[in-house]
């Protein structure tokens, strides 16, 4: 390369010599001379380096490798040359008719927009890797020489084995081929049918071959025995009788009363009683506290000294004679066949008790039987109550109550009160179909900003 630019620099210097690119960069050049560089530094190398010549051998081995698919000097002869016999061929294959020309002299050309989407090069395009890659491959092939290794010992892995061991399902009803659906003469399926007490559907078999899976019975049951739409008393209509509206009245009334009773209750609770108040006298008592001394303290000092005294001494144990011992086996020994012959008398004694025994037994076998029939009508009652479903209690709504003197008479002259929303609402937490719920509180994220626009502050 040192020689080429030596020679390509001689040539430059002669005069009428008039080169193809333009000049070097004039930076390049100080006083006439080139402006010398350092080479051994990274950055220097590609701004001050001539490699063009580098540049324009790879170009011409692209395009090579584009155009014939590989080097030419790696070509054979037989791959770039042709023998040239003539015209006399092309005049034979003029002359011959040829069927699949329409027009005469017309050409068979592909078109333009065809030539483009051509691929024009002949260099195959690159292997995609990623398609041949498979995620855990190693792990796969390891596993893959491991059942390899097995098999030939003779021994069957846990997974096959399993499978082996497993009792396949006895299927009694094997899938049917199903009919077309133009032939007129196939069953007709009704869909708004009453369904089967069997499990196993007969149309549902034929199209799948199948058993339907039995529904639990717990899924037949509804979560409350309320009805979905509550009708509301005699003493709510419009224009109601006398009886049936003071009884409504009443029953408003009672929940009035209960709620002032809670909420009595409460207040008492959260009261301060009067003898924990605090007064002139119990603040300054506190406030003297520890600052004199009870004449009762100082009295009693000393006898509780004597007391620590005495508990520190220490007890000593007299030792047992063997008469003594003996004495007390004896009486244990008593005591022992008192005992046994007690309850000898005892069950000799019930044995005449019998009667009263068995009156006891039934007595508490009908215990028994209300408390089980109580246990059941509470089951029975708390299917109709709302049930504990979330965090929240579930509150009954007010009842919808007008006075005697605010009913209507005609529908015309009714007013509608209360909302269909908030009352199936309502209703659909009454019969533990969703958990009750409180409205979400808004809370504003960013503070709001108050600012008096200019035409404001003018009038102002």
């Amino acid at each position: 390369m040192a020689s080429s630019r030596r020679l390509r620099r001689m040539a430059a210097s002669q005069p009428g010599f008039l080169t193809l690119k333009p000049s070097s960069d004039p930076t390049d050049l100080v006083g006439g001379r080139r402006k010398r560089v350092n080479k051994n530094k990274k950055k220097n190398w590609n701004k001050f380096s001539d490699i063009t010549d580098v540049e324009e051998f790879l170009e011409d081995v692209r395009h090579q490798e584009r155009t014939t698919g590989g080097l030419l000097s790696e070509k054979s002869d037989d791959g770039l040359f042709f023998v040239d016999l003539g015209q006399a061929d092309k005049a034979e294959q003029k002359a011959e008719p040829d069927e699949g020309k329409k027009r005469k002299g017309k050409s068979t050309r592909p078109l333009r927009i065809d030539l483009i989407l051509q691929g024009d090069s002949c260099i195959p395009p690159p292997k995609d890797v990623l398609a041949y890659q498979k995620p855990n491959a190693k792990k796969l092939r390891r596993i893959a020489q491991k059942a390899e290794q097995l098999a030939a010992k003779g021994v069957v892995p846990r997974a096959q084995k399993k499978l082996l061991n497993r009792r396949l399902a006895h299927r009694t009803v094997k899938k049917a081929v199903t009919e077309a659906n133009n032939n007129p003469n196939r069953d007709y399926y009704d869909m708004w049918a009453q369904e089967s007490k069997s499990p196993a559907d007969p149309w549902y078999v034929l199209q799948t071959g199948k058993e339907q899976v039995k529904r639990p019975e717990k899924l037949n049951q509804k979560p409350s025995a309320l009805p979905a739409v509550e009708v509301i008393a005699p003493g709510g209509s419009y224009n109601p009788d006398f009886l049936s509206h003071q009884a409504l009245l009443q029953e408003a009334h009672e929940v009035e009363v209960k709620k002032k009773k809670q909420e009595d209750k409460l207040e008492k609770q959260l009261a301060v009683n009067r003898e924990d108040k605090a007064t002139a006298e119990t603040a300054l008592r506190e406030e003297v506290e520890g600052l004199i001394e009870d004449e009762e303290d100082e009295e009693t000092s000393p006898n509780k000294e004597d007391e620590e005294a005495s508990g520190a001494a220490i007890t000593v144990t007299e030792k047992k004679t063997e008469r003594q011992r003996k004495k007390e086996k004896a009486e244990k020994r008593k005591e022992q066949q008192q005992l046994r012959v007690k309850r000898q008398t005892v069950q000799q004694q019930q044995l005449f008790q019998l009667r009263s025994i068995k009156a006891a037994i039934k007595q508490q076998e009908q215990q028994t039987k209300k408390r089980w029939s109580k246990r059941k009508e509470k089951q029975e009652a708390q299917k109709a109550q709302p049930r504990r479903l979330g965090k929240l209690k579930f509150q009954a709504p007010d009842l919808e109550v007008q006075l005697r003197d605010e009913l209507a008479g005609s529908l015309r002259q009714l007013k509608p009160e209360g909302s269909i929303l908030k009352d199936r609402f309502k209703s659909l937490q009454k019969r533990n179909l969703i958990e009750p719920r409180e409205r979400a509180k808004f809370r504003r994220k960013l503070k709001v900003k108050y600012v008096e626009k200019r035409a404001f502050k003018e009038i102002t």
